[in-house]
């Protein structure tokens, strides 16, 4: 099950989905403008590695300020505070690695593989595929939030999902598993 994040401000999220954190000084980009026009929300994903293809929710915050889970286990969300998939900066998609009724959308997650191929579909029917550079599995008490979250000159995509150990006292995973990607040229 993936957990949830505050949001800094001028940041799409935050180090945790399980913790708040101040608010960094905004990042000033002074490079010239970007090569990738905005093009629309996704709607949605395809991974073929691990057998994904949903549609795509749209995430926003909770009233404590963090990021909201899907409500549904079978399908990732965009969270709409950052770009779009395709647009510069780092678009993030997140998902639950499973439920009590069985494995979710995420569960494999873990099993990509540098040079995977990922899809997303975005309003209007365009596409735009991002190509998984890494893998990496961080304590949700030291998420790599400027690696996922910072803003980036070219078109990035994270996807997030939950891992390591279950804890059964609090509910929650103990790890985070995310999947890197670039746009594909």
């Amino acid at each position: 099950i993936i957990g949830a994040a505050t949001i800094p401000h001028r940041m799409a999220a935050a180090p945790s989905w399980e913790e708040a954190v101040p608010s960094p000084a905004p990042v000033a980009m002074t490079t010239a403008p970007p090569r990738h026009q905005p093009q629309g929300p996704p709607t949605r994903l395809r991974v073929p590695r691990i057998g994904v293809d949903t549609p795509l929710v749209t995430l926003g915050l909770d009233k404590a300020g963090k990021l909201e889970a899907p409500k549904v286990y079978d399908r990732a969300g965009w969270f709409r505070g950052g770009p779009s998939p395709g647009d510069v900066g780092p678009a993030v998609l997140a998902g639950h690695v499973d439920s009590k009724a069985g494995p979710a959308v995420f569960y494999r997650l873990r099993e990509l593989r540098p040079g995977d191929r990922v899809e997303v579909v975005r309003a209007g029917g365009s596409r735009v595929a991002f190509t998984v550079e890494r893998v990496a599995r961080y304590d949700k008490r030291r998420f790599p939030a400027a690696e996922v979250y910072y803003p980036t000159l070219e078109p990035m995509l994270r996807l997030v999902t939950c891992g390591g150990a279950f804890d059964p006292v609090s509910g929650h995973y103990t790890e985070n598993v995310i999947a890197f990607a670039t746009l594909s040229g």
